[in-house]
């Protein structure tokens, strides 16, 4: 029996459009509120590691979000928290993760320690960078060092807000830092302390101008990429700058803002990472922002926008929105 031509077209249609569906997410990508986040690919799946995003002594534990498509979101509850991690007391905040050989290696900070006289200890170095580790990324983790991996101020760095970064030589360097100073310092081959360099310092001072916190880093066609947020993490005026170089440690110069509020969509919009789809030129920005209306200090929620790059190399302003990203159905 033949089919009618108009039908034919119809099921034509359809199937096109079956076929060439898209998978639409939305802002903010999971619910409640979560920051800082840490956006990475392992073995074909996205993963999201926030910060649990609360009152410091309520701030003890951590969860991780995983997606085959990065819009609809597995949630793996509690992967980490202060019973595990025993010299942390609170604040755990800022996760980075990297896999090295088969395990999975979870970078954070722990107790927003100070270089001052705080709770009567006067040199405050409870606390600090810390490490987990595991043999999946969603745990079980356990405590790699059993202390801070780094708890001292150098340069009058805060140790907190680390990315882990790995170069093209496979060496591993550890970015961090608070108090607007951003250090560099190169992991040794276990990840159980930092190899100084030859001139006998532990780290580097790279801060770029009007750099705060939340430091992460790229290499896009040849270059390094370092970006950073700005302003004040508590309000609005919380943004995302970068600076391009040659070499992992810089210099970096200072471009421009790439991320800030947008009084239709949300406000303070920092702390971020990068996700570049594997042999491909499509990057996404992983970032926290605020609600309007914002009603407390701590209500943050996390999102994933488009990443877009001038023919020049310079970074677009991005454009926070709410329906998210648009990824192709396989």
């Amino acid at each position: 029996m033949k089919i009618p031509i108009l039908l034919s077209f119809l099921i034509f249609c359809f199937a096109g459009n079956v076929f060439s569906q898209k998978a639409k997410s939305k802002n903010p990508i999971i619910e409640g509120w979560y920051a800082d986040p840490e956006g990475v690919i392992f073995d074909n799946t996205y993963w999201v590691f926030p910060t649990f995003s609360a009152k410091y002594k309520d701030q003890v534990h951590m969860d991780a979000f995983s997606s085959k498509d990065m819009v609809t979101w597995k949630k793996h509850s509690h992967i980490i928290d202060t019973s595990i991690i025993k010299w942390a007391n609170m604040a755990m905040w800022a996760p980075s993760i990297v896999k090295k050989g088969r395990k999975y290696y979870l970078f954070f900070s722990a107790n927003d320690i100070q270089s001052k006289l705080r709770n009567g200890v006067k040199d405050d170095t409870l606390g600090g960078i810390g490490i987990a580790v595991a043999k999946k990324p969603s745990g079980p983790y356990k405590d790699y060092l059993g202390k801070p991996l780094i708890n001292k101020f150098y340069n009058n760095a805060q140790p907190i807000d680390q990315f882990v970064f790995q170069d093209v030589d496979k060496q591993y360097y550890i970015i961090y830092g608070g108090w607007g100073k951003c250090n560099i310092g190169k992991l040794n081959k276990k990840f159980t302390g930092l190899t100084p360099f030859s001139d006998g310092n532990l780290v580097k001072d790279i801060t770029p101008k009007n750099y705060v916190e939340g430091p992460t880093m790229f290499i896009r066609k040849g270059k390094y990429y370092l970006m950073w947020s700005e302003g004040g993490w508590t309000n609005g005026t919380y943004k995302v700058a970068y600076a391009r170089a040659d070499s992992v440690f810089g210099p970096f110069e200072r471009e421009s803002t790439v991320l800030e509020a947008d009084e239709s969509i949300a406000t303070g919009a920092g702390h971020h990472s990068v996700i570049n789809i594997p042999n491909t030129d499509e990057w996404y920005i992983v970032y926290h922002r605020r609600p309007i209306p914002n009603l407390d200090r701590d209500h943050r929620v996390t999102c994933i926008d488009r990443l877009y790059f001038n023919e020049d190399g310079t970074i677009k302003n991005v454009k926070m929105t709410f329906e998210g990203v648009e990824r192709k159905m396989k």
